[in-house]
């Protein structure tokens, strides 16, 4: 499949596509193994195909909206306030 129609796939119909794909390297491997692969070229074929959807997938969970971390800010103001503090019961000293 081309590039350009693989970036138009949804997550599902390219998960759907790896796994035919590992499937079909695993028979042609099974095939190459006991001589009867009729293309041993297809391997390395399938192997940059599968390349290709694992970095298209790879590429839409990174572009994917993640939730906000509220946690984070909490912890950063907790530091903020024991660092005040510290400094405060330092000057009192």
């Amino acid at each position: 499949m081309k590039l350009k129609q693989l970036k138009q796939l949804s997550e599902k119909e390219l998960s759907d596509q790896l796994r035919e794909l590992r499937f079909e390297l695993a028979k042609e491997r099974a095939a190459s193994e006991i001589g009867t692969a009729k293309n041993p070229g297809r391997i390395r074929a399938v192997r940059k195909s599968i390349a290709r959807i694992q970095t298209i997938l790879k590429i839409k969970s990174l572009k994917a909206p993640k939730p906000a971390k509220p946690a984070v800010a909490e912890k950063k103001d907790e530091a903020k306030t024991k660092t005040e503090t510290k400094v405060s019961t330092e000057k009192k000293k």
